[in-house]
């Protein structure tokens, strides 16, 4: 598996290293190594439907209802979420609800509490 990043314009995992380039040979967008490593170093914000900028460790409350796929269980109005953790992705939290289990949530369902 390679550990070079993907291309910042069209994802594709096929980059490849060329002086101190880095070249994409599907949409032909070449990059440097330097701007790759600030990139990495940037941390993406997150928020909650409030807006307010959550971080790792944090409770949120959820603020509707949410179906599960694939199961017939709801998460309601009002659950407290003690510990999450932020990942990139779809879904912005993943985290452990009492009854439920583990799961990923949206940010834009949760409010920080």
């Amino acid at each position: 598996m390679s550990s070079l990043p993907p291309c910042p314009q069209c994802s594709s995992t096929y980059t490849y290293e060329d002086g101190g380039m880095y070249v994409c040979p599907e949409c032909a967008h070449e990059w440097s190594k330097d701007a790759a490593a600030e990139q990495a170093d940037e941390k993406r914000e997150i928020r909650d439907a409030h807006g307010n900028v959550l971080q790792d460790g944090d409770m949120v409350t959820v603020i509707k209802d949410l179906k599960i796929k694939g199961s017939s269980s709801v998460v309601k109005v009002g659950t407290k979420v003690k510990i999450i953790r932020l990942v990139d992705g779809d879904h912005d939290i993943d985290c452990r609800i009492d009854g439920i289990g583990a799961m990923g949530l949206k940010s834009e369902f949760v409010k920080k509490a």
